[in-house]
């Protein structure tokens, strides 16, 4: 065993672990007051029920021999059969229960991605009965073609070092395939729906972006050459897409907003991750860069299109994890990039895109025709916090306010709604608060 690399690994997991957190702070600063808490739930359920499915037959499903190129058998159920002293195959040295920590981690996000296209309107045993179902019948199969040696994308020598395909667009896409079924939020493209709180946001976005360096470097399973450039690229590719996104965002709306900032370190950590340990500093920037132009222009197309994607997850995850995993085919180094390989990254980057926005689609109308997937009229109108909770976010019985009052209830949870909404929601003008 090597204990180097198994510190760095089991430190990358704990760093994968703190972005669903962050991603729950992030969503929810950008919701309306009234389901702010709805919000960090919808996230951080993830971490308690992928966490026990990914034990009891999820790792299997992912990592177990190959079955014909599309999913693992059941030979680790219950992680049987893997002792504190087995070791990875190959050269890495760590822990077999190492890496199951760290692949535990991008388990729990995936879904988690999801939850910001149905903020403010699903019931939440719903919802956590399809994230249960989602990861079982799309995430751990298309984990197996990306990642496990056998897996049909893994053998076709498709690029993902750290979940372009199995994780954001998976889930970029899925979200999208649920947000049809659902249906609009009461009010959309009439009401303004600004994010209650920005700080929030900021910090939630710093937390991923701190994380990210775990998934990101942490995929190279060891303290390596590799694991330094992917660090490297994650955090030149985030400030480029940054400058990418205020530049679109100033030049389309007038003004370089806090959120657009936030959402473009998103866009470019998405960008990087499946590119970042193949293309040299130089190229990270340009995928940064391209990442931040393309999503922001990328999260106005719900109001043309009329989907319903609150917190612009098919803008940012869907688009960026397509863009990253296109661009990697030709900018890639050591003579790997070029059109042969453009080619196989689209196949991997659209067959992913197909598969789970079908299985997923599937799923909700599933829970919508059974159990019920949208919230009531009456709770989703007045706020699934206290619906959903029986809590609020915050206490404003002592300032004589309540959650819902004129200058309490934040009005959005959209990217693009902050600037560009105005109540007849005309995309394009600005509104005043």
């Amino acid at each position: 065993m090597n204990g180097a690399d198994t510190a760095f690994v089991l430190i990358s997991a704990a760093l994968v672990m703190l972005m669903t957190p962050g991603l729950a702070l992030f969503y929810g600063g950008m919701v309306r007051v009234k389901s702010a808490l709805n919000m960090l739930m919808m996230s951080f359920i993830s971490l308690g029920i992928v966490s026990v499915l990914w034990v009891l037959y999820g790792y299997s499903l992912a990592f177990g021999t190959d079955t014909g190129g599309v999913i693992g058998n059941f030979e680790f159920i219950g992680l049987k059969g893997i002792g504190v002293e087995t070791l990875t195959g190959g050269d890495e040295g760590i822990p077999v229960f190492a890496f199951v920590l760290f692949q535990l981690m991008f388990a729990v996000l995936t879904p988690a991605l999801m939850s910001g296209a149905l903020a403010d309107r699903v019931k939440f045993s719903a919802w956590a009965v399809f994230i249960a179902l989602w990861a079982t019948v799309v995430y751990f199969p298309v984990a197996h073609w990306v990642w496990a040696e056998g897996g049909w994308l893994f053998e076709l020598e498709v690029i993902d070092f750290a979940g372009g395909t199995a994780v954001h667009i998976n889930a970029g896409v899925g979200a999208l395939a649920a947000v049809l079924v659902v249906g609009k939020r009461i009010g959309f493209k009439k009401e303004p729906m600004r994010p209650h709180s920005l700080p929030l946001v900021v910090l939630g976005a710093a937390l991923l972006w701190f994380g990210w360096f775990g998934f990101n470097a942490g995929s190279a399973l060891g303290a390596n050459g590799t694991s330094a450039t992917m660090a490297l690229n994650t955090q030149v590719a985030t400030a480029a897409a940054i400058l990418g996104w205020l530049i679109y965002e100033r030049v389309r709306h007038g003004a370089f907003t806090t959120l657009g900032a936030a959402s473009g370190a998103i866009a470019g950590l998405v960008a990087i991750t499946p590119a970042g340990a193949h293309v040299n500093a130089v190229g990270a920037i340009a995928i940064g860069l391209v990442a931040g132009l393309v999503c922001s222009w990328a999260v106005s197309l719900k109001y043309k299109l009329g989907y319903d994607d609150s917190l612009d997850v098919v803008g940012v995850h869907l688009v960026g994890g397509v863009v990253g995993t296109l661009l990697v085919g030709f900018l890639a180094i050591d003579g790997v990039g070029g059109v042969e390989q453009f080619g196989k990254q689209a196949v991997g980057a659209f067959s992913v895109m197909a598969f789970s926005f079908v299985v997923s689609w599937i799923l909700a109308k599933l829970i919508d025709v059974t159990i019920g997937f949208r919230a009531g009229e009456d709770d989703e109108t007045a706020g699934l916090d206290q619906a959903y909770h029986a809590e609020t976010a915050y206490d404003f019985s002592a300032v004589g306010g309540a959650p819902g009052s004129r200058g309490t209830a934040g009005a959005t949870g959209s990217q693009t709604d902050s600037v560009t909404a105005p109540p007849s929601g005309e995309p394009g003008k600005k509104v005043d608060a």
